[in-house]
């Protein structure tokens, strides 16, 4: 094994003991997907909607992180929503493969379809499997300890969270992996049961009938463990042109760790086109910090498609419950 590929098996290695929490937050979210970030908005919608995603980090890096997810939530009744996502991440010679089951119920205290007002609860079920490839390592170049076999861990963890709609007005807060869960990947002298991940996030839609929306919103991560603070600031421009709405958003996370050798800090940039029942957007992530391991930045695409939609029940500028 030579230093190069050391370097990077530490460099995957510190950054996944840090980070692995089931699925990690992305802005996938803005990509018409914000079940995947909060439980609670299992079935809100009016349409069922499935979601693939690929995303590719450091391109042209050999053994650089991957993530793909395949999702899908429903209404069953009128106050239930289900949801079952599917998890394939790799970062180096690490890995997890999960499933995740979501309840949701969905408390409507509107009294006529021009107005919302709508309380939402959600939970989610983890079953992730993590594994640390070691077949590769050459014991005369590597600690014989740990070269030669491949480590495998499972685990259960938890989301919780709540929504509330009113009118155009949006709030969500979610306990991502509530539960102290030890992965036992390494030693646990060496990791934490604690992967509690604390979302918060809020919005609003202004326009007029869906013919153009802009919507400002905020999203925070706060870390239970580390005590890291990020921040998401977003802006989503929507048009619609008959069966076909055009969307494109801009988003830029900031880290707000004290103490840190550099501000964290990335611009993400994404396109989006719902045709009918079928949806695809391109995102790409670049970080804007001095010291980076490559120029290369985070390409994702996400394809989708709804299925068992219902007419639009609310008069308002609300396309997370009325799509």
């Amino acid at each position: 094994m030579n230093l190069k590929k050391i370097f990077l098996f530490l460099i995957l290695s510190s950054f996944w003991a840090n980070a692995q929490e089931g699925l990690p937050v992305y802005q996938d979210y803005l990509s018409d997907n914000i079940f995947l970030l909060h439980p609670s908005m299992a079935g809100i919608g009016s349409c069922s909607k499935v979601r693939l995603t690929a995303r590719q980090q450091w391109q042209g890096v050999d053994e650089s992180p991957m993530l793909q997810t395949l999702s899908v939530n429903t209404a069953a009744g009128e106050r239930v929503g289900l949801g079952l996502t599917l998890i394939n991440d790799r970062n180096g010679y690490h890995s997890q493969k999960g499933i995740q089951g979501t309840f949701a119920y969905h408390l409507d205290f509107s009294r006529s379809p021009a107005t919302l007002s709508k309380l939402s609860f959600g939970m989610r079920l983890s079953y992730m499997q993590s594994q640390l490839d070691e077949t590769s390592f050459d014991p005369l170049d590597f600690d014989p300890i740990i070269a030669g076999v491949i480590q495998s861990k499972s685990y259960i963890n938890a989301d919780f969270g709540m929504s509330y709609h009113f009118w155009d007005f949006y709030a969500h807060a979610t306990v991502k992996n509530a539960l102290l869960t030890y992965r036992d990947l390494y030693t646990r002298e060496n990791e934490s049961p604690n992967l509690r991940n604390y979302i918060f996030s809020f919005g609003y839609n202004f326009g007029t009938g869906y013919d153009f929306l802009v919507e400002p919103s905020v999203m925070v991560q706060l870390k239970e463990r580390t005590g890291e603070k990020l921040a998401d600031f977003n802006m989503k421009f929507t048009k619609k042109f008959d069966d076909t709405r055009l969307w494109a958003v801009v988003s830029y996370r900031r880290s707000f760790d004290q103490g840190a050798l550099q501000d964290n800090s990335y611009i993400t940039p994404i396109i989006g086109l719902n045709y009918k029942k079928m949806m695809f957007s391109y995102t790409y992530t670049h970080q804007l910090d001095d010291v980076v391991f490559k120029d290369g930045g985070y390409h994702q695409v996400t394809l989708g498609f709804n299925f068992a939609c219902k007419p639009e029940r609310y008069h308002c500028d609300c396309p997370y419950v009325n799509f």
